[in-house]
């Protein structure tokens, strides 16, 4: 195991990594922005350095820095948590170059996967089920259209490195599709650098559906089960679950396989996600693959009793896998719901300073979070403040147990979506898991569905 660790990110993925690395007797090297300068992350690190200003390519993207810090203190390996550069293959790269461990996979397998483009191609060649589309840049808007008409009105329009929901739109017809062909492709360009489109088939009242799954460097890769992730508002999750309520048994096995399949033609290491849309009929295809930890990683852990951190150090160490694909445990259930500084019905940010944070203190809840009371959510970072997670021995006590968990959960001086969740949660349609990923926009929103 490694004896010393840097920790390139902030926020609650900080400290949930450096709590692994205290138990596992590693010491830790936080880095942070002037805006960070109190955060709960420098505080619990064995050492904290300053990178810069405030905002992120000032500071928590500034990779050359990183690695300065990482050389001086003499740490062996870097865990980037997720966002910031997770997913940034130039990184992994220059870990490689430095000598230091980059916790993740491969910087080619980054890449590959961070273009939806080559990820559904690589995918297509595996075998794996990808939604009926085009798996290669189209030229023009003329093409698109092309494209559409021949697998089908409605369908997406898709940047190829898009992300978050940024690029992306669903198209009724070819006035629709011409006109969101350009802006978005403009928006991919200004955001990512990529103004590369591409053109999926819409798929009718989706859900979204990942696997987790672990692989080390001997080629033994297992599933961890399944997260149901269709409660999204601008297409970003905000509450998951595990196990899904949706599968049966037997599709919840397939898939599982089927993402084993599709790391392994990967040659995939480490930790990793792999996303499907399933439709109604439960016909699942897939959307990406996620090549780090994911924020909800917590409710897997509370199903199998592993921790994820510790299992991605023990990886990027060289050793095997301790369990098999048999002894890989499925208890209980467990839901995370993510608390963000934003209006409940806008979803706005909302920065400021918080006048009272008191999280709930119930037996059965987890609470990963980096602020309390006087911190202040800036206008720098994601707006998520903290995540409460529940486990039970049933989805109907574990629905009881967030219910009573968010409404103990207080936080004043800036607004957040804890309205919004207690919605959701109390919702017949979650109740009942019939929920899609249009959920929100339908019965919150009262927008129709499409």
């Amino acid at each position: 195991m490694f004896k010393k660790v840097l920790i390139a990110n902030r926020g609650e993925i900080a400290c949930r990594i450096i709590r692994t690395c205290q138990r596992l007797g590693v010491a830790t090297v936080a880095v942070y922005s002037e805006a960070d300068a109190e955060a709960p992350h420098v505080q619990m690190a064995t050492e904290a350095y300053l990178i810069g200003k405030p905002r992120v390519n000032e500071s928590y993207l500034q990779l050359e820095r990183i690695l300065e810090v990482a050389a001086r203190t003499g740490a062996e390996a870097i865990h980037p948590g997720y966002g910031l550069l997770s997913e940034n293959p130039m990184f992994a790269k220059r870990c490689k170059e430095a000598g230091i461990v980059f916790i993740g996979p491969d910087e080619n397998v980054i890449a590959r996967m961070g273009s939806k483009i080559e990820s559904r191609k690589a995918m297509a060649d595996a075998g794996i089920p990808v939604v009926p589309g085009i798996a290669r840049p189209l030229t023009d808007v003329n093409e698109a259209v092309h494209v559409a008409k021949e697998i089908g009105f409605p369908v997406m329009v898709k940047a190829s490195a898009g992300g978050g929901g940024i690029g992306m739109q669903m198209v009724e017809n070819e006035q629709q599709l011409r006109k969101a062909y350009e802006s978005n492709q403009r928006r991919a360009s200004d955001f990512f650098g990529d103004g590369a489109m591409y053109i999926e088939k819409y798929i009718e009242n989706p859900r979204h559906i990942e696997i987790q799954i672990l692989a080390d460097h001997s080629g033994n890769t297992i599933y961890l089960w399944e997260r149901d992730c269709s409660v999204q508002r601008r297409h970003q999750k905000v509450i998951e679950e595990a196990p899904s309520p949706f599968l049966d048994e037997e599709t919840r096995k397939e898939m599982g396989e089927v993402a084993v399949k599709a790391a392994k033609s990967l040659k995939y290491t480490n930790a990793g996600t792999v996303e499907f849309i399933v439709d109604e009929h439960k016909n699942y295809y897939f959307l990406e693959m996620n090549t780090r930890l994911q924020v909800e990683h917590p409710v897997t852990e509370e199903i199998t009793g592993l921790d994820l951190v510790e299992e991605q150090l023990t990886i990027a160490a060289g050793k095997d896998l301790k369990i098999s694909q048999d002894e890989v445990k499925r208890c209980g259930h467990a839901i995370e719901a993510r608390i963000y500084a934003e209006d409940p019905t806008t979803f706005f940010p909302s920065p400021g300073t918080i006048t009272t944070f008191r999280p709930s203190e119930q037996p059965f809840v987890r609470n990963e979070c980096a602020v309390s009371e006087g911190s202040v959510v800036t206008p720098y970072y994601d707006p998520m403040i903290a995540k409460v997670i529940v486990s039970a021995p049933d989805r109907s006590q574990a629905i009881e147990r967030m219910l009573k968990a968010l409404e103990d959960y207080e936080v004043e001086g800036i607004k957040t979506n804890l309205p919004m969740l207690k919605k959701v949660i109390s919702h017949d349609a979650f109740q009942d898991g019939a929920v899609t990923t249009k959920f929100v926009a339908h019965y919150l929103q009262n927008k129709p569905i499409k």
